[in-house]
């Protein structure tokens, strides 16, 4: 999972980063880094920031929400799109 989808799923994440000095917050490759990544650019023990950012998620109101990249199928996002016009 990347930093960028941690902070959008559990946005109490961000915190983490902040407290650190990560610059992962609206960077662009954040949607490629793993915390590994992260950790390793910004010269941090990934062990102390991963359990850092699991207490942030595991007291983050959205702990079980959906994906900020979940996807609808195509036939559903499709009808979304559509406008329900009269014939």
């Amino acid at each position: 999972m990347t930093v960028d989808e941690i902070m959008r799923r559990w946005p109490a994440a961000i915190r983490v980063f902040i407290r650190n000095r990560m610059l992962c917050i609206g960077c662009p490759i954040g949607v490629f880094h793993t915390v590994r990544d992260a950790c390793d650019a910004h010269d941090l023990d990934e062990d102390m920031i991963s359990l850092q950012l699991l207490a942030a998620m595991a007291n983050d109101g959205q702990l079980n929400g959906p994906s900020a990249f979940a996807v609808k199928p195509l036939p559903e996002a499709r009808s979304s799109l559509e406008p329900p016009f009269a014939t």
